[in-house]
Parts: structure tokens; C-alpha cells; sequence
């Protein structure tokens, strides 16, 4: 058997080829009465399960995608600069991916450097020797992500997303290898098909629990954003307390939103965290209905958007580590030194990396202002992704994500069913996300597998034993990221930096700075797009006063709305 961690040197490798979608195998066991469709119970005889994608769904009359479409077209509809400006920005993840993404479309030049030699920051995934891939996390792609489905439809990769079942599937922890689901109706339009999956199941809440739960979030539906954004001072235990919640909806409905969306437990996250989840959710038909990639994110998504911006005349440059920001006399950047010593200068600079690695490299100059100061509230979460792969196909699984509601494991999926790059018919691939992390991040791997397997135990009771006895592992992965997305715990807002920094010339861009989506990949392209905005914004200011606007000009951004400029007596 064949283990390995991220310590494996990267590649960027060629895509393998997706030639057939179908499985043999047995269906995911249900409970029998949380649904109107009939309980499947295959026991010893295979079921030939056919891996057929469901259609993309109508999201572009939303109005939240219909809001990012048009934001990301006052980009191409900008009056080319007679000297575009030359950007330089620090981290090819997501956000700065986007941030060159949109500076290239208004015609100015970005240059993007990234630290390691694989591009994607949180969505980063490599290659070993057998041509297996192995990622950095669990990528879901929801129909509420309105700058993300923009960007596919941009690119023209709208169908590298393999859309499923609008349904959302729980492990049931006291009937071991059993699961109950929430199945959102395709006739109803929302909030209603919402709360049809919510009244439908029956497994997880009794009636009075219903009841409780939606008396309790009635005042986020009648106030709106601002009760939303009132919430961020309190954990979700502490908001169920004073909303009279049972705490059985916290164990059985919010530990597993919590991990699935911040990697955190529910007495920590903010409140906020999960009424803008609900209010996505609640409000889009489509909101919650997810997509796989078909591939690894680094060629399937990352490649397609370098290309778009090289083809504009912006660059990119891997192994290109930041060492150094340095300064001019008046506090302004000078240039980026690089970890070889070659230094890239440019009129613009971002910093499009995690929050962690911003903090390590501020200048000390900058320390003590206020904008930056508050970032010290900002720290990444721990968060581990383990690949596992098996000598045969598992049968209680299926072509979707699966909460797994342990207590070591988030959510998981097979993605040898899930994913077409990795298809394989005979032998089953599961990447699970294991969070909270905290405790587990500086143990070694061999003592996390042992206690995922334990885990999976639990959720294959007929397949998977702890000591192997049944299922075999032929090789495993430990993906660990000491800081990922920032832990969204209560008082972070106001801490939350907007993109352009009080320093000229110098911006920010990453899920943490100020966006309506919170820590997720959504996000992180969205602040992508409004510190593009920004950089663009302001050099239109600039070449109109042909010097940087006088003090009496007042430069304003709301969250995901276009900039305004106006003169301030």
C-alpha cells in the first residue's frame, strides 16, 4: 500500500481521458421514510447504476447573476487606456486569478506570480506516478455561486460542470451504512421547494422541531441583510439559545453545515456564516443544487483562465515566491523581491494570497495602521483532505456529496463516480474532508488515516472495517493546510478589509476581504473582480485629473456594486 502527504514535489501533467460514465455497483441505502420514492435494498446482486450528469439549471435570470454578469461586462465596455497600467499580484489562486482575469479584460497588463509550481492556491491538486490525482480540498460548485457560473460561461467551460441531483444527502449516524436526504422539487419555485425538502423528511426532525427551527429563523426572513449582519457577534449555539431552537437541529442539521462551510464546529462559527448560506439557499431555486468539476481544478478551471489573460498580454510565472515587499520613502511599494532575489516592479500591486502569508510579509511601516491592523482578528483555519483508494467499488455510495455528520469527517464523496477524470469502474476513490482539523493537523498521517478509517467503518458497515478485513487500501493521501480560508468566527466583519488599501497603489484580494460570499470560491473570485474594479475605477479618476484625484474627491465601493466617484466640498 502506498501512502503519501503534500510533501510530494508537484507537477503540472497532462489531463487523462474520461471515456465511459458508467459503474457497477449497488444504490445508497436511504432511510424508508423520508421519502415518497421507494426504498432500494439491493443485498447481494449488483445494480447497474448509469453516471448520467443532470442539465446545467436556468441561474442566468437570477438576479444575483444577472448582477455579476453585468459587473464583469463594465470590464470589456471600459475605454482602453492609452497606458494600461502593469499590475503585479501575488498568489494564482482563485482571487488572483479573477483580479488578473478582469484586469486583462479593461486592458491594462497583469502579472501573476505564484509561490509554488501549481497553480489554484486552495483548489491546487497534483499527479503521482500512477496518473492519480490528489487535491487540496472537496470543490462543490453551487447554483448560488452567481461570479463563478459567470466566469465558466466566460470561458466558455460551462460544461466541465457535472450538475446532480438537487437533493442533499446526511449520513444517519445511529443506523450505521443508512442515509436520509433533503429532495428539493423541480416544480416548485423557491422558497417553496426549500421548505418541501425541509417538511418532507422526516428522519432527521420531528414536527415540533420544524416548527421551532422556522420560528426561529422568521426573523432573518422578515429583517433581511441587516438582521443577517447583526448576527456576526454571536456563535450558532449561542443564536439557537436565544431563538429557542431545539438543540437537536444543531446536531442534526447545523455540526454539518458548520464543516461543510468553515471547517468549524457550530460553537464557534458566526451566526452570520450560516443565515447568508440559508438566505442563498431559500431565495434561489437553484441555490443549493451542486456541481462537480469534471477534473482536477488546476487544468480544468486555473489553465483555461491563464490562457484567457496570456491571451490578452498578461503574464504568469509559477515558482515566483514573494520574500519581501519593499518600500519607497513615502510608504509606497516599490517592488516585490522575489525568493531568488530578481525583484518585479510594477504601477499597481495586489496581494491576492491568504490573510496568514499577508500578515508574515507586512512591512513594519504599515503595522500600526488601522487597516491593516485589524487583520490580526483574521487567521486561517486548519483543514485536512484525505484521498483514499480501494481494491473495489463500494456499493453505499453515490453520485453525489455526502454529509457525513462524524465527528472527525465533513462531507465526502466517491469521486470515482462523481468526477469523469477520475472514473475508474472497478475500484473506488474517496476524498473526504476531515474538520475540524485543529487537533489533527500536526499528527501523522498514518494516525489520521487510521482514525478516518474508523470512521468510514461506521459509514460502510458491510465494506469498510478499521483493521482492513474487508476492503483494502491501495494507496492513500493527506492533504494538510495548516491555514485555509479564514475562520469565520463572531466580531471578524468589521475586520474584513476592503480591496483598495489605504496605501496607493497597493490592493487586496482574497475571500477575506469585504464580499457578500463570505470565506468560500465564490468569494475569492468575487473579490477578484471588485479589487479589479477598483484599480480600474481609480485609473479612469487619474486620467481624467491626469494626477491622483484632489483631496475633495470621495472614492466609494459597496460590496458587489460598481464604484462611485463624486466630489466631496
Amino acid at each position: 500500500m502506498q501512502h503519501k502527504s503534500l510533501s510530494i514535489e508537484s507537477r503540472r501533467n497532462h489531463l487523462l481521458a474520461f471515456k465511459c460514465s458508467e459503474q457497477m455497483g449497488h444504490c445508497l441505502r436511504r432511510s424508508a421514510s423520508f421519502s415518497t420514492r421507494s426504498p432500494r435494498r439491493q443485498k447481494h446482486f449488483p445494480l447497474k447504476v448509469v453516471c448520467i450528469d443532470y442539465p446545467r439549471p436556468d441561474i442566468e435570470n437570477t438576479v444575483n447573476f444577472l448582477e455579476a454578469a453585468y459587473l464583469s461586462s463594465t470590464f470589456r465596455a471600459t475605454p482602453r487606456p492609452s497606458k494600461p497600467l502593469q499590475v503585479v499580484i501575488a498568489g494564482a489562486g482563485l482571487a488572483g486569478l479573477s483580479t488578473a482575469k478582469y484586469l486583462a479584460d479593461a486592458g491594462h497588463v497583469p502579472i501573476l506570480l505564484e509561490a509554488r509550481d501549481v497553480l489554484g492556491g486552495k483548489v491546487a491538486a497534483w499527479k503521482d506516478e500512477d496518473g492519480d490525482w490528489y487535491e487540496t480540498g472537496l470543490h462543490i460548485f453551487f447554483g448560488a455561486y452567481p461570479n463563478i457560473q459567470n466566469l465558466f460561461g466566460e470561458l466558455g467551460i460551462n460544461d466541465r460542470l457535472q450538475w446532480k441531483e438537487h437533493s442533499m444527502i446526511f449520513a444517519m449516524p445511529n443506523k450505521p451504512g443508512e442515509f436520509s436526504s433533503f429532495d428539493f422539487p423541480e416544480v416548485l419555485p423557491a422558497p417553496l421547494n426549500g421548505i418541501w425538502a425541509i417538511l418532507k423528511n422526516n428522519e432527521m426532525l420531528t414536527w415540533p422541531e420544524k416548527v421551532r427551527f422556522a420560528l426561529g429563523l422568521l426573523p432573518a426572513m422578515v429583517g433581511g441583510q441587516s438582521y443577517v449582519e447583526a448576527q456576526d457577534s454571536l456563535t450558532v449555539k449561542e443564536w439557537m439559545r436565544r431563538q429557542g431552537i431545539p438543540d437537536r437541529v444543531n446536531e442534526e442539521v447545523f455540526i454539518a453545515m458548520s464543516k461543510a462551510l468553515n471547517f468549524i464546529n457550530p460553537d464557534e462559527l458566526s451566526m452570520q456564516c450560516i443565515l447568508i448560506a440559508l438566505n442563498r439557499f431559500l431565495q434561489e431555486k437553484h441555490g443549493s443544487k451542486m456541481a462537480f468539476l469534471d477534473g482536477n481544478p488546476p487544468e480544468r478551471l486555473c489553465i483555461p483562465i491563464v490562457d484567457h489573460i496570456q491571451s490578452l498580454g498578461g503574464k504568469v510565472q509559477t515558482n515566483s515566491r514573494i520574500q519581501k515587499i519593499e518600500l519607497n520613502h513615502d510608504g509606497t511599494v516599490k517592488c516585490f523581491v522575489l525568493g531568488n532575489g530578481n525583484v518585479v516592479e510594477g504601477d499597481v500591486y495586489v496581494f491576492a494570497t491568504p490573510v496568514d502569508i499577508l500578515k508574515l510579509l507586512l512591512p513594519q511601516d504599515w503595522k500600526e495602521i488601522s487597516y491593516f491592523k485589524k487583520l490580526e482578528k483574521l487567521v486561517g483555519v486548519p483543514v485536512i483532505n484525505v484521498h483514499i483508494w480501494f481494491d473495489r467499488k463500494l456499493k453505499n455510495t453515490s453520485d453525489h456529496l455526502l454529509f457525513s455528520r462524524s465527528p472527525l469527517l465533513s462531507v465526502y464523496a466517491d469521486m470515482s463516480v462523481t468526477c469523469k477524470e477520475y472514473y475508474d469502474p472497478n475500484r473506488s476513490m474517496l476524498e473526504l474532508v476531515f474538520a475540524p482539523a485543529e487537533e489533527w493537523i500536526g499528527r501523522s498521517d498514518e494516525e489520521i488515516i487510521e482514525a478516518t478509517m474508523m470512521e468510514l467503518s461506521k459509514l460502510f458497515p458491510d465494506e469498510i472495517a478499521a483493521d482492513q478485513s474487508k476492503a483494502k487500501m491501495l494507496k492513500y493521501y493527506v492533504v494538510k493546510t495548516p491555514r485555509s480560508v479564514y475562520k469565520t468566527v463572531p466580531n471578524c466583519e468589521p475586520c474584513r478589509p476592503l480591496q483598495r488599501s489605504p496605501i496607493r497603489g497597493f490592493y487586496l484580494a482574497g475571500d477575506y476581504t469585504k464580499q457578500k460570499y463570505l470565506a468560500s470560491m465564490e468569494g475569492a473570485v468575487l473579490s477578484g473582480k471588485l479589487c479589479a474594479q477598483s484599480i480600474v475605477q481609480l485609473n479612469i479618476v487619474e486620467r481624467v485629473y491626469h494626477t491622483p484625484p484632489p483631496n475633495g474627491v470621495r472614492y466609494t465601493m459597496e460590496h458587489s456594486r460598481s464604484v462611485t466617484i463624486g466630489y466631496q466640498p
